[in-house]
């Protein structure tokens, strides 16, 4: 690979960093070409980028790119394949859990960097579970309206209750 290719690949990586700054890195080093294959059109269709990248090529483009990605790179040995995301945060890692069903060990997760949050190791479980930030803040605003509405209810209920009394009392004074 020339240096203008080299950083040609390092302008690229780093302008899809900027539309899609969420980044898992996985192992997928022991997997036959079928295989990959299979995990590219996975990707495809999960609407995931999956790049293979040299790891001293994805360090320039990190340090290049917006937020603190060095904490991710202890992650950045051996071989490296690359998963890009913006919205689905959980997308690659369901998408890794579903293609190692059947005990296959890899693509094996070594890490991910997400809304400025750092995951190293193989823990895709915790990943998978994993929810957006439009989805807790959707959460927290549930929850700080709840306690509103019951009170709003409970008034609206006692008001029906004091008139409901006031109106039998009248009947029975009649």
């Amino acid at each position: 690979m020339t240096k203008e290719e080299k950083f040609q690949l390092v302008q690229e990586v780093g302008e899809t960093l900027k539309s899609k700054p969420n980044v898992y890195v996985a192992d997928a080093g022991g997997l036959n070409s079928s295989q990959v294959s299979d995990l590219r059109r996975a990707c495809f269709d999960a609407g995931i980028e999956m790049r293979v990248v040299k790891n001293a090529l994805l360090v320039k483009a990190l340090d290049a790119a917006e937020g603190d990605y060095s904490p991710l790179y202890p992650a950045l040995k051996q071989q490296s394949s690359v998963f890009f995301v913006n919205e689905d945060i959980t997308g690659p890692a369901k998408l890794l859990k579903a293609f190692r069903k059947g005990g296959k060990e890899l693509p094996r997760l070594k890490g991910a960097y997400i809304d400025e949050a750092v995951f190293l190791g193989d823990d895709i479980n915790a990943l998978t579970e994993l929810k957006s930030k439009d989805v807790l803040l959707g959460e927290l605003i549930g929850l700080l309206q709840s306690p509103i509405k019951n009170l709003l209810s409970q008034l609206n209920s006692g008001a029906n209750t004091i008139t409901g009394v006031l109106k039998t009392l009248e009947k029975k004074g009649e």
